[in-house]
């Protein structure tokens, strides 16, 4: 059977009323089971082949024809040169961004009667054969949808989708069963590897979407769980035990920083799939969310709290966690320059989000590699070696690892709307060179202050040595 490696991720998505500039926000962390999954950014240039073309993934040999023309589309891929596998997340030149997957789990009644399809559709080659093609984010989810209801899945995953006003959130429960909710425009959700969809109303079609099978598969199975309404995660999702430990406490962790008023269980099944927050939403509230550790609670790992405590509860950000990344598509800009994805590669506790535009024809080189070992060449591991130094002496290095990510994102904004300006007054042919150069440009500030921040941590914790012992200077 088909195993997903990029397991165990978290999500958060933001509706536009929800924001502080009414962007459209979907952002994911991808974590592996393995600690080195070296990941790469990439830009894939609008094309139109000569004929359609045949795919076959590398890992499953899910198999599907695809359409001749593709739009340009940027990706978060594996660091294997040979072929683009597990390319977590991107946006496309119609500014749709897409990112997959969220890897959840049906529970084994509903998989009895609609088994994952060993050779279906899987999270490696899902935003290749999706994003190039789409245009709006509902079309994205129909897309989706149809080729899963004609190949089959090889994975129950959760999917995100966005444009400029809609952001949907998708779930694949077994093998040919599919849902997808509208997220409120004035309301946020964090998806922490559960089905998280609650009640559907399969009339309101502006808010839901469904596999064309989904309810006489419930009807015919006997599966509903209620007595008057159809509630998605009671009937397909799990609720075990690792789920209290492994799952609910990251969603208790983001509602509680979006909405402290709230008093909630970190192991409770209760917890709600849409809030809305007691504040906007910025960039920085997501980034804070996907780099936590549970701060300021008995169960960061990283903290004070009891042994007990502290290896409770599943974090949010691990050492696992190989690339974060926040989606914004952002309104009252011209299209060309209305896509940005922050990039945060490694553990996004100890990395910098940097913004790429996504009207950009190429990525710095530094990025566009990810070799399998130690390269201080590449961004992937530059960044992976902050951690590897700062987390053993974490209280001592917090505040320096914190001023160096505060500084570069006040650092980005300026550079973001010193971009927008000189973006809109140029010719249009001219944008996405200026683009491409101010993505290289930011990227290229993250990793010469990440080689300073590098070399004085490593200089710094050489004196906290166990190995010292001080005797009477006199000696």
């Amino acid at each position: 059977m088909h195993h997903n490696t990029h397991a165990a991720c978290t999500t958060v998505l933001v509706g536009k009323k929800a924001t502080l500039d009414g962007s459209t926000m979907i952002a994911r962390n991808g974590d592996s089971y393995d600690v080195l999954v070296p990941k790469r950014f990439t830009v894939h240039p609008h094309e139109v082949l000569d004929q359609e073309e045949h795919y076959d993934s590398p890992c499953n040999h899910f198999q599907i024809t695809l359409p001749r023309e593709r739009l340009r589309y940027t990706s978060v891929p594996d660091g294997e040169d040979r072929y683009e596998t597990y390319p977590d997340a991107g946006i496309n030149e119609l500014n749709v961004g897409m990112s997959a997957t969220e890897s959840v789990y049906g529970n084994p009644r509903v998989l009895g009667y609609d088994p994952l399809v060993e050779n279906g559709l899987a999270e490696d080659s899902m935003v290749t054969v999706v994003l190039p093609y789409i245009t709006s984010a509902r079309d994205g989810v129909l897309r989706l949808g149809k080729i899963i209801e004609t190949y089959g899945s090889a994975e129950s995953n959760g999917m995100l989708f966005s444009d400029k006003d809609e952001v949907w959130y998708m779930e694949i429960a077994t093998g040919h069963q599919w849902v997808a909710q509208r997220i409120p425009d004035d309301s946020y959700a964090v998806v922490a590897n559960q089905m998280a969809i609650q009640e559907i109303d399969p009339d309101d079609k502006d808010n839901f979407l469904l596999g064309s099978h989904l309810l006489e598969f419930i009807e015919k199975h006997h599966l509903n769980t209620s007595f008057d309404s159809i509630d998605f995660r009671n009937i397909f999702g799990t609720q075990t035990v690792l789920d209290h430990h492994y799952n609910t406490p990251r969603v208790w962790y983001g509602q509680r920083y979006l909405n402290s008023e709230i008093d909630q269980d970190p192991m409770s099944d209760d917890l709600p799939f849409i809030r809305k927050a007691n504040r906007k939403i910025g960039v920085e509230d997501i980034a804070y969310i996907l780099s936590s550790h549970y701060q300021e609670t008995p169960y960061d790992p990283l903290g004070n709290g009891s042994e007990k405590d502290k290896t409770a509860f599943r974090a949010i950000s691990l050492n696992r966690t190989q690339d974060s990344h926040i989606l914004q598509i952002r309104p009252d800009v011209p299209d060309e320059i209305a896509g940005v994805q922050w990039l945060s590669l490694a553990v996004s506790a100890f990395s910098p989000y940097v913004p790429f535009y996504t009207n950009i024809t190429s990525v710095p080189k530094s990025y566009a590699v990810g070799p399998r070992k130690l390269c201080l060449d590449s961004a992937y591991w530059l960044y992976k070696m902050v951690s590897v130094i700062a987390e053993p002496h974490y209280e001592a290095f917090l505040k320096q690892v914190m001023d160096y990510k505060d500084q570069l994102h006040s650092q980005f904004l300026s550079n973001l709307e010193k971009a927008d300006d000189e973006a809109k007054s140029a010719d249009k042919e001219r944008i996405s060179s200026i683009l491409t150069e101010a993505s290289a440009r930011n990227a290229e500030l993250a990793l010469s202050k990440t080689r300073e921040l590098l070399q004085q941590l490593s200089m710094d914790s050489m004196s906290l040595s166990k190995l010292t012992f001080n005797m009477d200077k006199n000696l």
